[in-house]
This record gives C-alpha cells, structure tokens and sequence, in this order.
C-alpha cells in the first residue's frame, strides 16, 4: 500500500509540474505581436467611435516574418491588395535615379534644361508650363520637395483665380464632381499652377511636400525614357523585383483593385461610407500604385540596401535628409524614422499606412489602416500610425 501511494504521489506531483509549466509558458512573438495590434486598434476604436475598418501590420525581421490584423475580414493577410498611396513616390524618386545613372538625365539640372543629347527641355515649354519660378526648380527640388510647386491636389486653389470656375475649391475634387471619370492629366494639373499662377516660395528655399511636384518628375520620367510612367516603373522596377501583386493603374476608368484586396472605409461626420473604388488618375506618379503588404517589404529593403535597382550611391542620395526638411527627415522620395527607419508614408482616402526598413536590426515594417478617421487623420490616427508600427516591432523582440 505504501508503495501504492508513492507513486500515486509521483504521478500527482509530475502533473503539477507539467500544469505549471504550460499556465506559466510565454507567449508566442506572433501573439504578442496580435495582442499589440489588437490593443492599440482596440482602444483607438472605442476612443473615437470608429464604426468598422482596422489596423494590420506585417513585419519581417532576422527571426521570423508576423502578420497580424484587428477589425478586418478573415483571410486578410500579407498578400492583400490596398491603395499604397504616396509610398508611390519611392517608385518614382527611384525612377528618376535610375534615369541618372543611366546618364539620361541629372538630378541637379533644371527642368528648363535639354535633356542630354538632345534639344528637348526636361518639361514642356508650353503655355501650361508656365510655373512660377520655373527656370529656378532643379530636378532634385522636386524629389525634395523643396521646389515651391503648389499642391493642387491636396490644397484648395485660391480665390484670386477667380475667374477660374474652381476658384476656391479643390480642383480635383471639383472636377471629379462634374465626373466622377474624369481623367486627368499630369498636363491639366501642373496646367492649373500656371493658370493661376501658383506657388509656395522660391525654389531651394523651404520645404512644402508636393504632389504636383511629384507630377512633375512623371513628365520627366515620361520625357526622357520615352516610355509612359507605368510602363517604365513596371518594366524597370515591379518586373525585376517579382513585385508579382503590385500594380499602376492609369485611367479614371480604373477605380478597382484586383482581388485578393481589403475595402478602404471613410468616417466623417458621423457618416460611415466604403472609399475603395477611386479614381488615380489625378495622383499618377505620387499616389496611385496598389500593391500588398508583402510586395511592400520585397521593395523598401531592396531599395534600400541597394538591390531594386538604384545603386548605393543613388541610395545614399535618396535616404540624405534636406536641410531643409526639418523633423519630417526627407531626402530625395525617402524619409526617416527614429525606431523604424527608412521609408514612406501614405494617405489617399480609405487608406493610411507606412513602409519602412532599418537596416541596423534587419527588420521591415509595415503597417496601414483600411479606414479615414478623417476628423483626426491628421493628428490621433497619423500618431497611432508610427506608434502601433514600433508597437509591433517590440512585441516580436525588435
């Protein structure tokens, strides 16, 4: 009987032991990574009375590549499509380096220069062409952002354009109320600049992102390869990097995106509405490229290690910050971010995300919500943005 109990007592104690080590056992890197989206998503919802989108996050790191969503459909993953927005401008920043070190053109020559070997300016010398202080903006003005060119797309065209019906107004907001099909031209846009005679300050002098600047490098690009923008960007970078699910949409047409993708949502006012259909063809060269989370971390590390094409000299260009650029740290279509490195960030409506790669750990994140908090995109929800990226790169050990 004695026997008996003491191996009763064995049996007892080992399940103890057993128990105790499985209740006491540390979560995994991708469930704390899920805890950390979950959390910040979570409490960001509730604080703010979001209806519906969500957050998702992908990371590849030395140890191990973590996907991990909060308030998005099943199946979601790294490989779901979404509107990349302005990390478009690596694409074409990249573009432009490559045309440099093709010796097709110079990033410090200006606009109104030929381009080597020929008796073709940079851009057209045409009436719609006509920017302020245009014999002054080098190439490299307009990657930095330095250029002084005015935003038409993101800024309201002043009243004293008046009388240009869309004095006042947005212009690709209103012409997208005439039709909503509507497509648009780099030449219309810049166009607008040089009717009303637009700009921000002389060129070399400050910095004001652009989108119509980024317009601008389009027509360069376009100019000087002889290639349509989509063309060159797929043919010379998507193509050679096996960016397999990123694409360029062109027309006003083109308001889809290819399955497998996730809906972008937009909450205003109280109003909850779906934005996943829109038409890019206002924000060719700076915004309009679709891609997945996947293709996104391909693309920053190799741009930034020197591996999609861009040389490490055209690299080191790209990640220099401008002087001029003060905390926002861009260089030439590349920023920095303390805790997550180099990269990009991007906002068209339904969409906000971030791109980045730190060389030092080894580690790529990215990071987008499917929905505009648009009240607050600019200030709560763009501060979630960074935080939940470095979030997430501590609970997977980085």
């Amino acid at each position: 009987m004695r026997v008996f109990f003491l191996r009763l007592f064995t049996v007892l104690m080992f399940m103890v032991v057993l128990v105790g080590c499985s209740g006491s056992s540390d979560p995994s890197p991708g469930e704390r990574l899920q805890a950390s989206v979950d959390a910040n998503w979570n409490n960001y919802k509730e604080t703010h009375g979001l209806p519906g989108g969500g957050m998702a996050v992908y990371l590849e790191t030395p140890t191990g590549n973590y996907f991990a969503s909060s308030g998005m459909a099943a199946g979601v993953d790294q490989n779901t499509r979404f509107r990349i927005a302005s990390n478009t401008k690596t694409f074409t920043a990249a573009s432009i380096m490559l045309l440099q070190q093709q010796g097709m053109l110079a990033i410090n020559d200006f606009i109104i220069s030929n381009i080597p070997d020929t008796s073709n300016p940079y851009v057209p010398d045409t009436p719609q062409y006509n920017i302020p202080n245009k014999a002054s903006i080098r190439i490299s003005h307009l990657l930095s952002h330095t250029a002084g060119v005015f935003d038409v797309t993101n800024d309201n065209v002043p009243g004293s354009c008046a009388p240009q019906p869309y004095a006042g107004q947005n212009y690709v907001g209103y012409q997208g109320e005439i039709d909503p099909n509507h497509q648009f031209t780099l030449d219309e846009l810049v166009g607008v600049d040089a009717t009303c005679q637009l700009s921000y300050f002389p060129p070399g002098t400050d910095y004001k992102y652009s989108n119509t600047g980024y317009s601008l490098l389009a027509i360069i690009i376009e100019r000087v390869s002889g290639l349509s923008y989509d063309q060159f960007v797929v043919q010379n970078l998507i193509a050679p990097n096996a960016l397999a699910s990123t694409t360029v949409p062109m027309l006003g047409t083109d308001q889809t995106i290819p399955s497998p993708f996730n809906p972008g949502y937009i909450w205003y006012n109280d109003m909850f509405g779906d934005a996943t259909e829109s038409n890019m063809s206002a924000n060719i060269a700076e915004g309009n490229i679709i891609s997945t989370p996947a293709d996104l971390a391909r693309w920053i590390k190799r741009l930034i290690t020197g591996q999609a094409g861009p040389n490490a000299a055209s690299v080191a260009a790209m990640t220099t910050p401008n002087t001029l650029s003060g905390s926002s740290n861009y260089g030439l279509g590349i920023s920095y971010t303390v805790g997550l490195g180099y990269g990009h960030e991007g906002a068209h409506i339904g969409y906000l995300s971030l791109m980045d790669y730190d060389p030092t750990a080894d580690v790529t994140t990215i990071l987008y919500f499917n929905v505009w908090d648009y009240a607050n995109l600019k200030t709560d929800q763009g501060t979630l943005l960074r935080k939940a990226a470095k979030d997430a790169r501590a609970a997977v050990g980085y």
